[in-house]
């Protein structure tokens, strides 16, 4: 079931960061109200320079009675379909919140990060260089990754190594969402709430192709581009930015997007999610 029209009254988008250390330019979070007012920045607590994802935490939890739909830019789960388990031959987890216990508890990085707990595992399930071996051996997708075209995402969370990787983010992203349980829901492991906030996972290509913008030039690098993309999304112009980030304008384009497709009912119900690949796999908000 799509939430009702006025479940949610702001939407959060959060490019987020499995890079080593405890503060994080690659972290920027974007906030808007319904209506067309322009998304806005937030800017790290305490006067800091950048965020952590300790901070990102808590600023969710401060928020969780907040008719707050959040989008996360990594991926929810490994694959599980094909294979029958997230890491085959380590793992028994039967699914996606199993998953994220178990890299909870075995990650040692501080700020929930994951960086060593895919370098101990290299070779055997991740790929972070040619010692590993071949690189295809290591691309598994999930159901939602796979296009009815037999086309796959660029990069898998086993692929741990060049500029569109997305390993190190989903795996310290699967930490924060353990650190989620019981308090926040997380869609589609759990049913839309009546009432707080729910987390989904967004793929920033995706709102950038609703603008128009073509796949490959999907990144806005100046003013002007910004305000173009969020108009085609129903927003008016943004606040000017002191520089124009990668990592701010697709928190600020995603935010625009969340709040303009949130009434699709078919983006809440993909045809190729069943129960159990939603409770093993999850599914990126957007994918149908």
């Amino acid at each position: 079931m799509a939430p009702a029209p006025d479940r949610f009254t702001h939407f959060a988008a959060i490019d987020w960061s499995g890079a080593k250390g405890s503060r994080h330019k690659g972290i920027a979070v974007a906030l808007c109200a319904v209506g067309s007012d322009a998304p806005v920045l937030i800017a790290p607590p305490g006067g800091a320079s950048a965020w952590s994802r300790t901070a990102v935490l808590d600023w969710l939890l401060e928020r969780r009675e907040e008719p707050l739909l959040i989008g996360f830019d990594f991926s929810f789960s490994a694959p599980f379909v094909a294979r029958g388990a997230h890491l085959p031959g380590e793992t028994e987890t039967p699914d996606a919140r199993a998953l994220w216990a178990y890299v909870d508890a075995h990650a040692a990085d501080p700020d929930l990060g994951a960086a060593a707990f895919l370098e101990a595992r290299r070779g055997r399930h991740f790929y972070l260089g040619a010692a590993d071996g071949t690189k295809r051996d290591f691309l598994h997708w999930r159901v939602c990754e796979q296009r009815g075209d037999g086309t796959t995402k660029p990069s898998t969370v086993y692929d741990a190594i060049g500029a569109a990787q997305v390993a190190k983010a989903s795996f310290a992203g699967m930490r924060l969402l353990h650190h989620l349980e019981g308090r926040i829901a997380v869609w589609p492991f759990d049913p839309i709430p009546d009432q707080g906030a729910l987390v989904v996972e967004i793929y920033t290509a995706i709102a950038a192709h609703a603008t128009g913008l073509r796949r490959g030039l999907s990144k806005l690098r100046d003013a002007a581009a910004l305000d173009t993309a969020l108009a085609a999304l129903g927003s008016g112009p943004h606040a000017p930015l002191a520089t124009y980030t990668d990592h701010a304008t697709d928190a600020l384009m995603t935010a625009a997007w969340l709040r303009h497709v949130v009434g699709d009912a078919g983006l809440w119900h993909p045809a190729a999610m069943t129960d159990a690949v939603a409770a093993t796999e999850g599914w990126t908000f957007g994918v149908t």
